[in-house]
């Protein structure tokens, strides 16, 4: 058998091959080595702290340069470009695709204006323009509390930190004005020494306690859920704990299915306000994003908000979670395909499909509770007795409770389609039980035939119909938005309380 070498001396070529293939060979391997080098020299460095941040830093900006990855990633949910079906970050006209909505909240200021948000970093704009927080002219005007920030900034910690948990929540929203200026940040669910997701809201806190829980026990991935729990969550405002005060609440004392949090909203006999046409005790439910997701299956299987909706991404030698807050269907390879192998397109259906026979029940449901509120509210005219009232308003306020619960969640009829669909149908079926008995009340009262339901096909037509005076709200929205608003960005200048890179 000839060696390598008499091979080399009978074919001189066949030198020059394997002298190439072993160069291209130690070249492929400097590179790897070159690569994984810098790769280990660039996560050394990475983090080492452009500035030390301080406890409770409510500007972004200042995280940003130690962590600009994160922070190039969160300003993305400026984007307002995708819309899926029944979401996504595109700004929408709630009342105006559906109308029914204005009748719904007849009395509250829902019924005034509903657009969907947009992202994170609009959190203060959205809240500032809606019509439903009004337009104070003073530091005290309005009836707003301070409570309607504790979820739209790393302001907020700061000044309950500052003021005291009680002080802060006697404030006003609109005396609040010139300090909760930062959108929703880092602050918001980071430690500013270790990084560690932490928990900043006493609300989230206190409701673990309520049911003998210890949230500082929860792991690491528990808190990649935890902390968007801070805000997306059933709560109410608690006025009687302390007087003057308006303290954000979660009614988990008894569970967080819809029927334990009914149950509690019961003993403590709260309603958020009495529906103007029917007057029935409503109870106006937030966002149980949480809640749902608790029992749909990605939640029983481990499976947190962030690995969806912040899932993890890489650049040069990094891993890291993308801070693009947003629906998984605008990013489904890096969501959806890491676990599931299907084609994107078959996985976007799948979502839609359970969406929408969620939400086909759930447009049933609001048929039946719009005529019904009108009905009520005949019978009201017709001279009815609270006696003969009390059970149907019971079940008016069960059945939009349920309707309002399953509405109010982002994305709970994909989070938990089972369960949205079981709390519709039990709504549906209280809606249908409240109009049997309203009939027979009416036909008690001497009234036996159809009932002239107005015409609210518009959102125009349903404001008017309630008597809302659309025009001047608009007005004094947009004179709020021009006088007040930058006084109070001009005073939050004076403050050091906004970043501005000549003097960070």
């Amino acid at each position: 058998m000839k060696s390598v070498r008499e091979h080399v001396k009978e074919k001189p070529w066949l030198g020059w091959v394997l002298f190439l293939f072993t160069m291209a060979v130690v070249f492929i391997f400097g590179l790897l080595v070159s690569s994984v080098m810098e790769r280990r020299t660039e996560a050394l460095f990475v983090n080492k702290a452009a500035n030390e941040i301080a406890p409770l830093e409510n500007r972004n900006e200042v995280w940003g340069a130690n962590y600009p990855r994160e922070f190039e990633s969160y300003y993305e949910t400026k984007d307002t470009t995708f819309a899926s079906k029944f979401g996504g970050s595109a700004m929408r006209d709630i009342l105006e695709e559906d109308p029914r909505m204005v009748i719904l909240w007849a009395g509250y200021a829902f019924s005034k204006d509903y657009t969907q948000a947009r992202g994170h970093y609009y959190a203060l704009d959205d809240i500032r323009n809606s019509l439903r927080t009004g337009a104070p002219k003073t530091d005290q005007d309005g009836p707003q509390a301070s409570s309607c920030w504790v979820c739209k900034s790393p302001d907020v910690p700061r000044m309950m930190n500052k003021l005291g948990l009680e002080e802060f929540y006697k404030q006003t929203w609109a005396g609040m004005g010139s300090e909760i200026v930062n959108p929703i940040g880092c602050a918001d669910c980071h430690d500013s020494k270790t990084m560690n997701l932490k928990i900043t809201r006493p609300h989230l806190i206190d409701a673990f306690k309520a049911q003998g829980k210890d949230i500082t026990k929860a792991s690491h991935q528990e808190m990649r859920s935890l902390v968007c729990a801070q805000c997306h969550v059933e709560y109410y405002f608690d006025k009687k704990k302390v007087e003057g005060a308006s303290i954000v609440t979660l009614p988990w004392k008894n569970g967080s299915t819809v029927e334990d949090m009914e149950k509690y909203y019961d003993e403590i006999e709260f309603t958020d306000f009495t529906h103007a046409l029917s007057k029935a005790p409503i109870i106006k439910a937030q966002h149980p994003d949480y809640e749902l997701y608790q029992v749909g299956i990605h939640g029983q299987r481990g499976v947190s908000c962030a690995d969806c909706h912040m899932p993890y991404k890489s650049e040069g030698g990094q891993k890291f979670t993308d801070h693009k807050i947003q629906s998984p269907l605008n990013n489904v390879a890096n969501s959806c395909q890491v676990c599931h192998r299907e084609k994107e397109n078959v996985l976007v259906q799948n979502v839609y499909d359970r969406q929408e026979k969620v939400a086909q029940i759930r447009v049933e449901l609001e048929d039946q509770l719009v005529k019904a509120h009108q009905e009520a509210k005949l019978a009201w005219e017709k001279g009815a007795s609270e006696a003969q009232m009390k059970g149907v308003l019971k079940l008016i306020r069960q059945a939009q409770w349920r309707w309002d619960f399953v509405g109010a969640s982002h994305g709970g009829s994909f989070h938990a389609p089972l369960e949205t669909a079981r709390i519709v149908t039990n709504g549906l079926n209280r809606a249908a039980e409240a109009r049997i008995e309203l009939s027979k009340v009416l036909s008690s009262l001497g009234h036996n035939g159809p009932v002239k339901y107005a015409d609210i096909s518009t959102k125009e037509k349903a404001q008017k119909y309630l008597g809302l005076d659309m025009a001047k709200e608009h007005a004094a929205k947009n004179e709020f938005k021009k006088t007040v608003v930058p006084q109070w960005l001009e005073k939050a200048r004076k403050k050091g309380l906004l970043f501005t890179a000549a003097t960070n």
